[in-house]
């Protein structure tokens, strides 16, 4: 019991700190006068009055933050927050139910960018700021705001950093303290969003349409203003911008830091991951640009290679914005992407999927593993660059992977049983395990996710949910391991 309510004390604070989240969309409101600004009032006094008494609840029974209890605090807070951020959705849209209202928030907070919502053009200014702000604190992640945070209100923040931070290389460190770490990523985060907000400005958005689709595109999140998405907008040179902040925003955010401390592009090709994921994303625009122009999608290779370099961009990074309908391209094509999206951006990024380490790890370990059958008695370690990379590392990347798959597999059995059909059921779940958006058929770019059932729904909540949080962090909760002391 006193752990359960060392945690609520956890919580609490944190969700005194997320309930500051509402005064930017109060903000927009006062400026469009568009009628929110009780909605954003009431969501703020609630989540802050919840937090502040389980606070008090909780803080007689202080204790030391755990390993553990690092685990149960990412689940809860990435749940719970969600949650509370729905009142202004349910509020300000009629009929909206708390299934897809919930739907939504998961989907901006875990930066997935999936949407059940139709007439975004027509939403209120404050009501589609919040959606994007959600992608941008998601972006980062909550946890490591937090970190940066609750330190001033006695809550250690190390343990609920190593839960949250993605891919295998949890233990490397910008600075010697972890709030400072904290504090360094959010300020490259923050400085490189409005670098975006301003380029956009440039290249034609209005304020409004540019700080939504900067916060969205350096949290890989794909929220848009516009049902149309970018394609609203039918710019070149808004296109460009944003290929050029979401590839930055699939980087290693530790690499933006270190290169801007030093002031030099040494840490880009010292790090293990950029080149590769740069070398394979640009490859693959313009792989799939030839091949759309040879199967006549398009009239002109300059016409594909516009479309092609922005939509693969999107979707490998994870970040789920579309210019054009690419469900209605040769099925290789967006299945390549999707394909992408699993592997491409790297760790310490604000994408999904397995992750650019986790993939060469993999492909490592697979060639050291044909290069022992035919030289069984060889010592030769596994290595990225001049990194030996140490066993358990390799393990936990091979466990990962095969979890990562099996839920793939389970939740589209799931939504095939429940009667989507199975392109549909299987790129839906691909794109919200890895954070993507789009899918295809009926979940594709030209569409939305309001078709599906409740259940089906909640499915595509889960993947989610799992994926932001790289599945394990959540299904190792349920291990009697876990709960032995």
């Amino acid at each position: 019991m006193t752990r359960l309510l060392t945690l609520i004390r956890v919580f609490g604070a944190m969700l005194l700190v997320y309930s500051l989240a509402d005064l930017l969309p109060i903000l927009i409101s006062v400026i469009y006068k568009d009628g929110t600004i009780g909605l954003f009032l009431k969501d703020m006094g609630m989540t802050a009055a919840s937090g502040l008494l389980m606070y008090l609840i909780g803080r007689p029974f202080e204790r030391e933050v755990k390993a553990k209890d690092g685990f149960l605090i990412v689940v809860m807070t990435w749940t719970g927050m969600a949650a509370f951020s729905t009142y202004p959705l349910m509020g300000a849209i009629p009929g909206l139910s708390f299934t897809d209202a919930y739907f939504e928030t998961m989907s901006g907070l875990s930066t997935t960018g999936a949407t059940v919502l139709a007439g975004l053009d027509y939403l209120p200014p404050a009501i589609n700021f919040w959606r994007h702000e959600l992608n941008w604190l998601g972006g980062m992640g909550i946890i490591v705001l937090a970190v940066a945070i609750l330190p001033v209100l006695g809550v250690g923040g190390r343990q609920m950093f190593m839960a949250e931070t993605p891919g295998p290389m949890k233990e490397s460190k910008l600075t010697p303290r972890i709030t400072e770490t904290a504090k360094n990523l959010w300020l490259v985060y923050a400085g490189i969003t409005l670098a975006c907000i301003i380029a956009l400005k440039i290249a034609g958005m209005n304020w409004l349409d540019a700080i939504c689709h900067a916060f969205s595109a350096m949290g890989l999140g794909g929220f848009s203003t516009h049902d149309a998405s970018v394609g609203y907008f039918n710019s070149p040179a808004i296109e460009f911008v944003l290929i050029v902040f979401m590839l930055i925003a699939g980087m290693n955010f530790a690499t933006h830091f270190l290169a801007l401390r030093v002031r030099s592009l040494t840490p880009y090709r010292q790090d293990i991951e950029a080149t590769p994921f740069l070398c394979l994303v640009l490859g693959s625009c313009l792989g799939i640009t030839v091949y759309l122009w040879d199967q006549g999608t398009y009239p002109s290779f300059w016409t594909a290679l516009r479309h092609t370099s922005f939509n693969l961009v999107s979707i490998a990074t994870d970040c789920g914005f579309a210019s054009v309908d690419f469900n209605q391209w040769p099925i290789f094509a967006p299945l390549w992407m999707l394909f992408l999206s699993c592997i491409c951006v790297c760790t310490g990024s604000t994408g999904g999927g397995i992750k650019m380490m986790r993939t060469l790890i993999l492909m490592k370990q697979s060639q050291l593993q044909m290069f022992l059958l035919t030289h069984p008695v060889a010592v030769n370690p596994l290595k990225l660059g001049r990194m030996v990379i140490p066993e358990n590392i390799i393990l936990s990347v091979l466990g990962f992977i095969f979890v990562y798959f099996m839920s793939i597999v389970i939740l589209t059995l799931l939504l095939v049983i429940s009667g989507l059909d199975f392109v549909s059921a299987f790129s839906a779940i691909i794109a919200c395990i890895n954070n993507a958006g789009p899918g295809l058929d009926k979940v594709g770019p030209a569409t939305n996710y309001a078709a599906l059932t409740d259940f089906q729904t909640w499915i595509c909540t889960l993947s989610m949910f799992l994926g932001r949080i790289e599945v394990f962090t959540a299904l190792i909760i349920f291990t009697p391991a876990f709960w032995r002391k």
